[in-house]
């Protein structure tokens, strides 16, 4: 199927003063995001990932290079083109941002009331919103009376009321338990499939990005390291950093310091999954493997699998299994981990 580039940053650098000298957040950025996509952006802390997000809409300006959203260069519009552009591109925060004075329905009325929309259509269009967000029966409370999950429902709302053409999510489920962050993203991919709306989602929780987004951008140090389909990323990862986002050890991989023994990252489809490989490794190879880590999870949709295994201290033993896992050809994936004890979990 033939994709629409709506946002694209070309050659995208932005530099920052400080009293130690020039800063230089975002360093080169090339990326596009193709119209009705859930696009991620994941990188570590200090990675970059905000202010990059920022420059889409002319929060930051870029120093240098372009931000293209559809035909328009953002740099090139002046201020009342620029406010018209921005319009279609609403924005989602980690601390929702809400007028703590203003109930409910006053907050998603707002932009509307900006733009000079009467305030009679404004509620009209508030209240169909609450149903889609599914707090109708919230509309007069205010946001101290809301749960967090609820208050980044209200923001959602409020940023649908303008009808954008882009939502940008800047860490919009850090402040949220797992249930919570599930079940809004799970409302983000009903709004992206009903309205069409592209979506993009600044993160750095690799859970995230597998549960939603159909590519992903991982940045590194102000550049764009790795980026392509989720699926494909989580399959092989090219990069130390995508690797420390993809793979699931945390503190406690201490107790494997010092081991000789080669670790094995094995990543498998739904096909794959109903094959019991490590027995049949076993059987084959006449040696045991110890499964230090192993889960199934939905990626862009489709159930995927990983598991780390370690294999036998002896080398002849070990090349045997390595051998029965290349056997599978491409119905397996397979790679090494090197140096596990430096390999950290992100939360």
């Amino acid at each position: 199927m033939e994709r629409t580039p709506l946002i694209q940053l070309q050659d995208v650098t932005k530099l920052f003063e400080s009293k130690n000298g020039t800063v230089k957040a975002l360093d080169n950025i090339n990326l596009t995001v193709d119209k009705g996509d859930i696009f991620g952006i994941i990188g570590l802390s200090g990675a970059g990932k905000s202010t990059l997000v920022r420059c889409m809409n002319l929060l930051e300006k870029p120093t240098f290079g372009k931000v293209m959203i559809g035909d328009k260069n953002l740099l090139e519009l002046n201020e009342k083109e620029l406010n018209t552009t921005r319009h279609q591109i609403s924005m989602i925060f980690q601390h929702f941002n809400l007028l703590m004075q203003k109930t409910v329905i006053e907050n998603i009325c707002f932009p509307l009331e900006i733009i000079g929309v009467p305030k009679k259509e404004a509620e009209e269009k508030a209240r169909e919103l609450l149903e889609v967000v599914e707090l109708s029966e919230k509309e007069n409370a205010y946001p101290s009376q809301l749960s967090g999950g609820q208050k980044q429902r209200v923001a959602i709302a409020r940023a649908l009321a303008s009808s954008p053409q882009v939502i940008l999510c800047d860490e919009a489920t850090s402040a949220l338990d797992p249930k919570t962050t599930k079940s809004i993203l799970q409302l983000l991919e009903s709004i992206n499939k009903k309205y069409g709306i592209t979506i993009v989602i600044i993160t750095h929780e690799m859970k995230v990005v597998q549960q939603v987004c159909h590519k992903v951008a991982i940045i590194d140090r102000g550049k764009v390291v790795e980026q392509g389909n989720v699926g494909e990323i989580f399959a092989k990862p090219q990069t130390d950093v995508a690797k420390k986002l993809i793979l699931p050890f945390e503190t406690g991989t201490e107790d494997f310091k010092g081991s000789k023994s080669k670790f094995i990252r094995i990543v498998f489809d739904e096909q794959a999954a109903i094959e019991p490989i490590v027995s049949k490794m076993t059987l084959a190879c006449n040696s045991f493997v110890n499964i230090v880590y192993a889960n199934m999870q939905r990626v862009d949709g489709r159930p995927h699998g990983q598991m780390i295994i370690q294999l036998d201290d002896d080398e002849f033993k070990a090349a045997r299994q390595l051998g029965f896992l290349k056997s599978f050809g491409d119905r397996i994936k397979f790679e090494e981990v090197k140096e596990i004890e430096d390999v950290e979990g992100v939360e």
